[in-house]
């Protein structure tokens, strides 16, 4: 009789363990998938204030590595200096690839590890006095005080 017990009670266990682990990988799916979404949304709404020329909002979305990259002023002027002056457009579409989950990554050489990030291959199309024109640019998401923030690749 207490050997019958006994197998109940491992085949239980068992259960019980294969529950447990079970669920501990579907939220570590869930986990990884919301990061991944939300580092896919810190880029679509970068880009989307770019495209409406709201840089002032767009720097707001960068790393404190690139904000020690561009000043505001700098960046705002410069951004609607290229763009709407050099290329001759008033806005462009955008398109983003399937985010990469990266271990770790630099933005330069000399800079700070970033963990984990994500690299999200971004095409802007601009149609301009040049015509229709691609750029393609891996834009890498990090995290920084909780929120996901843009950075851009500087390594050579």
């Amino acid at each position: 009789m207490g050997y019958k017990r006994n197998q109940k009670n491992t085949l239980l266990k068992i259960i019980l363990v294969s529950i447990a682990i079970l669920l501990s990988l579907l939220f570590l799916k869930v986990l990884i998938f919301s990061s991944e979404k939300h580092a896919e949304e810190t880029v679509r709404e970068f880009y989307a204030y770019e495209q409406k020329g709201e840089f002032s909002s767009s720097w707001e979305l960068f790393h404190s590595n690139m904000k020690q990259k561009f000043s505001k002023g700098h960046y705002i002027q410069d951004r609607a200096h290229v763009f709407m002056n050099h290329f001759g457009v008033d806005s462009f579409t955008f398109t983003l690839g399937k985010p990469e989950k990266l271990n770790s990554w630099r933005m330069s050489e000399e800079g700070s590890v970033i963990k984990p990030a994500y690299k999200i291959i971004v095409i802007q199309t601009f149609e301009g006095k040049y015509g229709k024109f691609d750029i393609e640019q891996d834009v890498y998401v990090g995290q920084e005080k909780g929120k996901w923030r843009i950075l851009w690749d500087y390594n050579k």
